[in-house]
């Protein structure tokens, strides 16, 4: 009986690190983006699910997106904030505790509060990347956390 439950745990780790695998290399879906002031709501559908996948799909998207949206749009103090947003599943009419989108003329202009990542700047010019649970920034051409 141990022999079976040893194959059984091998291919529990082989199916996990291939479903980790296959997580990890989807494609990211920019699916829209939507502007108030220096405030940037992009929503996103498969983003990576590590900080470091986050920061490192951010640093090497950062140029495309930026040509294609014009983003980030500092604010009259040289400020800007980007923040990504599950998409989940799609948008939803106005409810109790959804985030809304003014520029959208239609009933269905809501989604589900599910922030996934931010990147803004300091006054003084450091970008800070946010995630679920730390702060980062760049350093000498290393991610370092960020201490304020």
């Amino acid at each position: 009986m141990k022999f079976s439950l040893k194959k059984c745990g091998i291919v529990a780790c082989i199916a996990g690190a291939l479903l980790l695998t296959w997580i990890n290399l989807r494609s990211v879906e920019l699916v829209a983006v939507h502007q108030h002031n220096e405030f940037t709501y992009v929503l996103v559908h498969n983003f990576p699910l590590t900080d470091k996948g986050k920061i490192a799909w951010w640093l090497e998207h950062a140029e495309e997106i930026k040509a294609k949206y014009a983003i980030p749009r500092p604010g009259p103090y040289g400020l800007y904030s980007i923040s990504f947003w599950d998409f989940g599943e799609g948008y939803k009419d106005d409810d109790f505790d959804l985030l809304c989108f003014s520029d959208m003329k239609t009933r269905k202009n809501c989604i589900e509060k599910n922030v996934l990542f931010r990147v803004n700047n300091t006054r003084d010019g450091t970008v800070v990347f946010t995630t679920d649970v730390d702060k980062y920034t760049q350093k000498d051409g290393k991610i370092v956390p960020y201490n304020i």
